[in-house]
């Protein structure tokens, strides 16, 4: 049980746009279980000179895909956790966050289901020319694209987390053969949800779509550089509901340009929103989305939960279940 007289003076910030959405009882909650919420002024993840302001007086932080660098976590010299509203956390100076005794906490499998089923929504679309098709006939056009059956196809999974295994078991109703590279993940859980372990080279190489599902280390190089998709299968397609971190573009380009790529389908870029002269964007053989495929209600719903219990928990002084960096409760001063 969460303390309530610990919560009575604590001020919380809620960045995340959609916070509240699907579970119209979320926000109510937070507000009444803590002195003051402020929410996020603009309805996009901000940037650290927008966050220093908020950040001054906050005890606790629900937050989205702001820029949580160390000169942030410095400003806020009462804050106790960053509860991550979703899986990721390479855009949050955990380093930072652990020195200063900050919990930093996320909401893993919340989203998977909702990131999976978008992962199958951009296959099917680049399969079918679905976009190009749509914007053809807006244009006064009316063509015949020949597209290619996801059946029968192989699919190579980069990560096999949560939300590799949900896309792996939709993608094996469509009679896939499914391959997955995952370090971290032994290869006897591999073959327990159906799927071929792999080495990346040879994901690369089988497979007729390559799909990223893995996490993301701030100062690593890029998982598909020039490399990699120089050992990819001649016209296969790649879609990423990942990180944009995870993808060389400039290398992508060159791969789509040059033929080597039929296709590919980005949910997230390095840059968001993207600039105008950003290399993959005007390439009609590149489907592009606006970092949605977690953007469901039913994920709002459980995302916001588990970052709220997560947020009151820590600020009561109770240890929350899913925190990246425990060491904070292992008697870490705070500066």
């Amino acid at each position: 049980m969460v303390a309530v007289n610990a919560l009575a003076s604590c001020r919380v910030l809620v960045t995340p746009a959609t916070f509240g959405r699907g579970d119209a009882a979320l926000k109510p909650d937070l507000e009444q279980a803590v002195a003051q919420v402020v929410y996020n002024p603009h309805a996009r993840p901000l940037a650290a000179h927008e966050l220093i302001p908020l950040v001054a007086d906050v005890d606790g932080w629900i937050a989205g895909l702001d820029r949580i660098d160390a000169e942030v976590i410095d400003a806020a010299p009462r804050l106790k956790v960053i509860a991550r509203y979703g899986v990721g956390v390479d855009r949050v100076d955990v380093a930072a966050a652990t020195r200063r005794g900050v919990a930093v906490t996320n909401t893993p499998g919340a989203n998977a289901a909702a990131v999976a089923e978008h992962t199958l929504a951009l296959m099917l679309a680049l399969c079918r020319n679905l976009c190009r098709s749509d914007q053809a006939v807006r244009r006064g056009e009316w063509p015949r694209f020949d597209g290619v059956e996801l059946r029968g196809k192989v699919v190579g999974l980069v990560g096999f987390g949560a939300v590799g295994r949900e896309a792996a078991r939709r993608l094996q109703a469509f009679g896939c053969r499914v391959l997955a590279y995952d370090p971290f993940v032994a290869e006897e859980t591999l073959r327990a949800h159906g799927v071929e372990p792999a080495a990346l080279n040879q994901l690369a190489a089988a497979a007729d779509v390559v799909s990223l599902h893995a996490g993301y280390t701030p100062g690593n190089p890029a998982v598909v550089d020039a490399a990699f998709l120089a050992g990819m299968k001649p016209g296969a397609f790649l879609v990423n509901t990942a990180r944009g971190e995870l993808v060389d573009e400039g290398a992508l380009r060159r791969a789509l340009e040059g033929g080597r790529l039929r296709g590919a389908a980005l949910d997230c870029l390095r840059d968001e929103p993207p600039p105008a002269d950003h290399p993959l964007v005007g390439l009609p053989q590149v489907v592009v989305t606006p970092h949605i495929a977690a953007h469901t209600e039913e994920a709002a719903a459980a995302m916001g939960r588990m970052a709220l219990t997560a947020c009151l928990q820590v600020l009561a002084g109770e240890r929350a279940e899913h925190t990246v960096n425990p060491e904070v409760y292992a008697g870490g001063a705070r500066a």
